[in-house]
């Protein structure tokens, strides 16, 4: 049976595209738990200075914001607010908020960062971390299922998971939250106490 030119690049169109989702299967991504490092995660803050996470964080306990569309936006806003009020005069504990863009949309980058530069306060922009690519993984490393939500991972200064959320802000978990940020900063406190051995 002879192909035609055209359906013969369909045949190599679908061929491509089945090899590419064997790769991608073929590779998959464990989903992050209490307890796990937190695998490297490299952006751009809104200043221009490269990033990676968890060494940004080092020595502090951490609070990463992950949103993966637009609207997420609104949520991660919601449970920045809450966080700053408990903690921004802690220097043990910070934050970062992390619009995670993957797609096409990576083509606008300058636009993007642009635009959250102008609607970001200067003091603010060092807490904002641009990453470009890879969003797909980490999509399956905190079970993304809600395109609306916040993914939040709060870590220790060993850059050690210790509490994981999804969801729109509420009271209920965001008590957890500080709960769990409290310990983790009294713990720091604590080991920086120890006498050396």
């Amino acid at each position: 049976m002879k192909l035609s030119r055209d359906e013969k690049m369909k045949f190599r169109t679908v061929g491509f595209i089945t090899m590419s989702f064997t790769a991608f299967a073929a590779t998959p991504v464990s989903l992050l738990s209490s307890g796990d490092t937190l695998p490297p995660l490299s952006g751009e803050y809104l200043s221009g200075r490269p990033d990676v996470l968890p060494q940004d964080a080092s020595g502090r306990v951490a609070l990463l914001l992950l949103g993966f569309t637009y609207e997420s936006r609104f949520a991660v806003e919601d449970w920045t607010r809450a966080f700053r009020r408990e903690f921004d005069e802690n220097p043990k504990v910070t934050f970062y908020e992390i619009p995670m863009i993957g797609g096409l949309a990576r083509l606008g980058k300058w636009f993007i960062n642009s635009g959250m530069r102008r609607g970001t306060p200067k003091p603010d922009q060092g807490n904002v971390i641009t990453v470009y690519g890879a969003s797909d993984l980490w999509k399956q490393r905190v079970w993304f299922r809600d395109p609306n939500a916040a993914y939040l991972l709060l870590i220790d200064p060993g850059g050690k998971v210790v509490w994981q959320y999804a969801g729109a802000f509420d009271v209920k978990h965001y008590q957890a939250l500080s709960s769990a940020a409290l310990i983790a900063s009294r713990n720091t406190t604590a080991q920086n106490r120890a006498p050396a051995q």
